[in-house]
């Protein structure tokens, strides 16, 4: 087995994604801009041995500023996915090749202890990693929720029945009031989509790290293929919006929001729907909006299973790959906290030694 660690500007990155089904997110140019945004470094891991392949797309960050007092020994560092879903792909061969996709997985987190990692997260794709875990030993990943997709292999009959009843009202009042959904470029529409994304964030209370800043967004909208924004408009003002990916026959509902004056309208419902038969109608399979908060079954859960009864169990993949290290960082962590260690790690945050302070406090 070949294995290797790939930086954004190797061939063997878009390679091998020309050979193997994947998604927007593991595109090079999209883990480069996380990257950027998180500041950390942008790499992706690839293991081959004849037809059998693994690849995997990461971020890799360096564990400072986790511990009271700098450490004087060399830097630890630790992996997680960019933000979204690029987790494990899979050749054809390698599905059929428990061996393969073991051994593969046992590489990468012993090369990746070799670069002085010492924890991995992987979020897993819940459409193209579906049977994955049935390679694996039972509980080697961790269940996250579930998460919900239209299916738009269906005909505009059965994909409109599919709908719930609330929502088909919702989307008809919208239309009758006048509101009109389109696709439109990302670029000319920026600072709209900027301000609407912004208020949704402030009014929903979302953690610091939703609030993804101008820079992100005008990459987004400068890249050559795959990024598209759709509004919804009334009376010449844009009521919603939201950036969709797009990528082999997959449809993701990236980021998005609506104005808070026009909140008791929903027009949100509109854009979904109009999405969907936009995406229909461009010969894509599935139209995926994602899950709850964090992979809760809550109000946003709730509100995207009205489009569709279609779930997908969302899983992460989680690697202690340097044990000792990890224990001293959540030591650490607890010092740094006044708590016993065992408190940090009963968060159920990983890793534990980056669990937020608000976690670990609330467990006192």
């Amino acid at each position: 087995m070949d294995v290797a660690h790939l930086t954004l500007d190797d061939p063997r990155w878009s390679d091998a994604l020309r050979r193997l089904p994947h998604d927007f997110y593991h595109r090079p140019e999209y883990v480069g801009l996380d990257a950027d945004w998180n500041g950390a470094r942008p790499q992706a891991f690839l293991a081959r041995s004849g037809d059998e392949q693994l690849f995997i797309p990461y971020l890799l960050r360096r564990c400072e500023g986790l511990e009271p007092e700098p450490s004087h020994r060399e830097p630890v560092y630790d992996v997680v996915s960019p933000y979204g879903y690029p987790g494990l792909l899979l050749s054809e061969a390698a599905r059929r090749s428990p061996r393969f996709a073991r051994g593969a997985v046992r590489a990468l987190s012993e090369t990746l202890r070799d670069m002085r990692v010492c924890s991995a997260f992987f979020r897993m794709h819940p459409l193209l990693g579906r049977d994955i875990p049935a390679l694996f030993p039972e509980g080697f990943f961790t269940p996250g929720g579930e998460t919900v997709a239209m299916d738009l292999t269906l005909d505009d009959r059965a994909l409109w029945k599919a709908v719930r009843e609330g929502h088909q009202w919702t989307i008809k009042k919208c239309t009758r009031l006048g509101f009109e959904a389109r696709m439109v470029p990302l670029r000319e529409h920026l600072e709209t989509f900027m301000e609407i994304y912004r208020d949704t964030m402030n009014r929903v209370r979302a953690r610091e790290s939703y609030y993804f800043g101008p820079d992100y967004f005008a990459r987004l909208a400068d890249m050559p293929e795959g990024v598209h924004c759709g509004v919804v408009q009334w009376q010449g003002r844009t009521a919603a919006a939201c950036i969709f990916f797009e990528c082999g026959g997959l449809v993701q509902a990236h980021l998005g929001g609506t104005r808070s004056e026009f909140l008791s309208r929903s027009p949100f419902h509109l854009l979904l729907y109009f999405a969907a038969e936009w995406a229909q109608s461009r010969g894509n399979r599935y139209l995926h909006l994602g899950g709850g908060v964090g992979g809760s079954r809550d109000r946003l859960l709730h509100f995207k299973r009205g489009f569709s009864p279609l779930l997908f169990p969302f899983r992460t993949l989680r690697l202690v790959t340097d044990p000792a290290a990890y224990q001293e960082l959540t030591v650490r962590r607890a010092r740094a906290a006044d708590v016993p260690v065992e408190q940090v790690a009963g968060t159920g945050f990983f890793p534990a030694y980056r669990a937020p302070m608000r976690h670990v406090a609330s467990l006192g």
